[in-house]
Parts: C-alpha cells; sequence; structure tokens
C-alpha cells in the first residue's frame, strides 16, 4: 500500500460554506472521506491534513519526509505567493500534486500564479472533488514506473 498525504491549506476547513461555483458543496470531511475512499480503490492509505497556520503546514510537511510515497496538496492561498511552503514540498523528497476545486486560471489575475506549480509532478484544476481522484491517478502511475 502506498502511503499518500492529502494536504490542505487555508480556508478549506470552510468548503460547504465558501462559494458554491467555486468549491462545490461538499465538505472538507465529506472531501477527505472521498479521497481515502478513492485511495483505498487505488492501493493507498491517505491520511489528511489541514491547517490555516503557515507554520502548523510546515512543520507537517518537514514531518512527512520518509513518511509518505506522495503527497495530494490544495496549498490554498499559499499557491499564490507563500515560499516557504513551496521549500518545505521541496524538501520531503516525495512527489506531490498540486490540485485546486476551482479553474485559477479563469479566476481573478492574482489566482493565477503558483509558487509550487513548476516543481510539482503536475497540477490538477477545475475539476472540482474528480480532481483529487485524478491526482491519485498521477501519484500511481509515477510510483509504479
Amino acid at each position: 500500500m502506498s502511503r499518500i498525504a492529502l494536504v490542505h491549506g487555508p480556508n478549506l476547513n470552510m468548503l460547504g460554506r465558501r462559494p458554491s461555483e467555486h468549491y462545490g458543496t461538499l465538505t472538507l470531511p465529506e472531501l477527505e472521506s472521498q479521497v481515502r475512499a478513492w485511495g483505498t480503490e487505488r492501493g493507498m492509505v491517505v491520511g489528511t491534513f489541514q491547517t490555516n497556520f503557515e507554520g502548523a503546514m510546515l512543520e507537517h510537511l518537514h514531518g512527512l519526509a520518509g513518511a509518505v510515497d506522495g503527497i495530494v496538496i490544495n496549498p490554498g492561498a499559499w499557491t499564490h505567493y507563500q515560499y516557504s511552503v513551496r521549500d518545505a514540498l521541496e524538501s520531503v523528497g516525495a512527489p506531490f500534486v498540486e490540485v485546486h476545486l476551482s479553474d485559477l486560471d479563469a479566476r481573478e489575475n492574482f489566482r493565477k500564479v503558483s509558487v509550487v506549480r513548476d516543481i510539482a509532478l503536475a497540477t490538477v484544476k477545475g475539476k472540482g472533488p474528480g480532481g483529487y481522484r485524478e491526482a491519485l491517478d498521477i501519484l500511481k502511475a509515477e510510483l509504479s514506473a
């Protein structure tokens, strides 16, 4: 079984209350449950983490080094400017897929910037919850190669 970390950044704990046209209607616990089920179908054990605090995110990512085979991350607003999250992801040494529920490129200009995209295995955006399933498939293919 591959060990996958599902990591969410700021405000994603508010899923289900955020604008549904961008984020859908699932709550974070519902989304995490769905991703864990998709992971099980793919021979993966998925652990979850969400924080609104940068330091907690960095400490969590640091702790993943050597403990996971891959990461699925939605960095939330940190996507656009938080180089410390980028550096932490780079130091883990595990492949990761960047996921966004909405299509960032079709939204405000500031959302078009991702400071992690160029070091990610792939970026999946604008596919709602199904984007997480796609991210797991990308990781499965990478880990099987």
